[in-house]
C-alpha cells in the first residue's frame, strides 16, 4: 500500500483539493508541504501530535515537511473554534515558545539539509507595509466569503475583532511566501482551517496565474486531533516537566473504548495487518489494546526507557505496593505533626488536587484510594512509619501519585 491510501486508511484524511494530484504527488515524494503552529504555549501538546506523526509518515515516504511556527501569526491569535480573543503575547515569549517548539519537534522529523525545514512567518509579516499588504493580498478577498467561514462562526456570536479579521488573510498570505521562496506545494490541517487553506490556494492562483493551478494543492487532516489536547483536568503536554512520561502513558491508557482502536490507527506506527486484526477485540481485550497505545505514544514522544518505566509504574498501581517508577512526592517532616499527617494534607502536597476544598470533596465522593483502600474518613491520619513503607494514593481513576518520606 502506498502512503496516500495508508492515510486515508488510518482515518487520516478527511477532504481534499484534486485528490489525484495530491496521491501522485504524495506517492512519488514530490510533496513539499507544511504545517503550521501557532506558539501560543512554551511546549506541543496532544492536540498537535496527529500533525506532527503525520508529517514523519510523510517525510518517511519522501515527501519534505516545512514545520511554520507562527510568530508571526501568534501576534494576532488564532480565532477558530475560539469564543473569545487570545491573550496578547510579547515578543518575548512568543520567541521563548518558538525554541521549545523545535527542540520538541525533532523528536518527530529529521531537519537538515534537503531533508525538512523549520520556518518561522515572523521572517516576512513582522515586516510588512500594512497599507501595501492590504493593497497587494486584500483586494483578493471577499468580505461577504470570510464572514461565512467556518473558522470566525463562534467568534461572530460574540464579537470579533478587526485584528482577528485579519488572520486569515495572513495564513494565506504564508502558502504565498513558502510557496515563493522554497517551492512549498501543499498545505495540511484541521478542519477548522479549512477556510484559511483555501484562501491561501486561491491567493497563489490569482497572484500568480492558472500555471500556478497544480501546484496549489491542500489536504485537510481528520479533526479528531485537534480534540485531544485538552482534558478535564487540562492540557496533557509532550514537555516532560509539564506532563510526565507517566502521566502521559494513563492519559492514553484512558481513552475511552470507542476511541482505542481509532487512535492506534491514527497515531502509531503499527502495521495496518497488525491493526486491523484488533477490530474484533472487546471486553478485556479492549484494556490491551489501551495498554498497546500508551506504550506506542510514550515510546514515540519520550523514548523507549521511559516508556518502559510509565507501564512497569501503571501496572504496579492495580497489585499490592508501589513501584520505583511511579510519579513520587517525598513529604519532609516539617509536613508532619506529631509525626502524622492528614488525607486532605496529603493529597494536596501530592498535587493531586489544587486545594483542601478539593480534597474533601474527592474524600466525600468517594474518589479517593490509599493502598487500594477505600478512605472515606477526611480526617484521616498517616503515620511517619506509614509513609516511610510508601503510600499509592489514587484520586479518581486517572491520578496517582506515590507518596513517601
Amino acid at each position: 500500500m502506498k502512503i496516500y491510501d495508508e492515510l486515508v486508511a488510518r482515518g487520516l484524511i478527511a477532504q481534499v483539493t484534486n485528490e489525484a494530484e495530491i496521491k501522485e504527488m504524495v506517492d512519488n515524494g514530490k510533496a513539499v508541504f507544511y504545517i503550521g503552529f501557532d506558539p501560543t504555549a512554551d511546549s506541543l501538546h496532544v492536540g498537535h501530535f496527529m500533525a506532527l506523526c503525520l508529517m514523519k509518515r510523510l517525510q518517511m515516504a519522501g515527501n519534505k515537511p516545512i514545520a511554520l511556527i507562527g510568530g508571526g501569526t501568534a501576534y494576532i491569535g488564532d480565532p477558530s473554534g475560539r469564543t473569545d480573543m487570545r491573550s496578547m503575547m510579547t515578543k518575548e515569549t512568543i520567541q521563548h515558545n518558538c525554541e521549545c517548539f523545535k527542540k520538541q519537534m525533532s523528536r518527530f522529523i529529521e531537519f537538515g539539509e534537503d531533508k525538512a525545514r523549520m520556518v518561522n512567518n515572523a521572517d516576512w509579516l513582522l515586516d510588512l507595509n500594512y497599507v501595501e499588504f492590504i493593497r497587494d493580498v486584500g483586494c483578493h478577498f471577499s468580505v461577504n466569503n470570510m464572514l461565512r467561514a467556518k473558522c470566525y462562526e463562534q467568534r461572530l456570536e460574540k464579537g470579533l475583532s478587526f485584528l482577528e479579521f485579519n488572520y486569515m488573510l495572513m495564513q494565506s498570505y504564508d502558502f504565498l511566501e513558502l510557496y515563493q521562496r522554497y517551492g512549498c506545494n501543499m498545505q495540511f490541517g484541521g478542519d477548522d482551517q479549512w477556510s484559511n487553506m483555501l484562501g491561501g490556494t486561491e491567493l497563489i492562483r490569482k497572484k500568480l496565474g492558472k500555471d500556478a493551478h497544480a501546484m496549489t494543492i491542500t489536504l485537510l487532516l481528520n479533526s479528531e486531533g485537534k480534540k485531544m489536547g485538552k482534558t478535564q483536568s487540562g492540557a496533557v503536554w509532550l514537555d516532560p516537566e509539564k506532563t510526565s512520561p507517566y502521566d502521559f502513558y494513563q492519559y492514553w491508557r484512558n481513552v475511552g473504548d470507542a476511541d482505542v482502536l481509532k487512535c492506534i490507527r491514527m497515531l502509531t506506527f503499527l502495521p495496518l495487518e497488525e491493526i486491523d486484526k484488533m477490530d474484533s477485540w472487546e471486553g478485556a481485550q479492549l484494556n490491551t489494546a489501551k495498554e498497546i497505545l500508551a506504550y506506542e505514544l510514550t515510546k514515540l514522544v519520550h523514548g523507549e526507557d521511559e516508556a518502559e518505566k510509565a507501564q512497569s509504574a501503571a501496572k504496579s498501581i492495580f497489585g499490592a505496593g508501589g513501584d520505583a517508577n511511579m510519579p513520587t512526592t517525598t513529604l519532609a517532616d516539617s509536613d508532619l505533626m506529631d509525626n502524622q499527617i492528614d488525607i486532605l494534607s496529603i493529597l494536596v502536597k501530592a498535587g493531586l488536587v489544587p486545594s483542601r476544598s478539593e480534597a474533601r470533596r474527592a474524600v466525600e465522593q468517594g474518589g479517593v484510594t490509599v493502598n487500594n483502600d477505600k478512605v472515606t474518613d477526611i480526617k484521616k491520619l498517616y503515620t511517619k512509619e506509614e509513609l516511610s513503607e510508601g503510600l499509592v494514593v489514587r484520586r479518581g481513576k486517572k491520578a496517582y501519585k506515590k507518596v513517601n518520606i
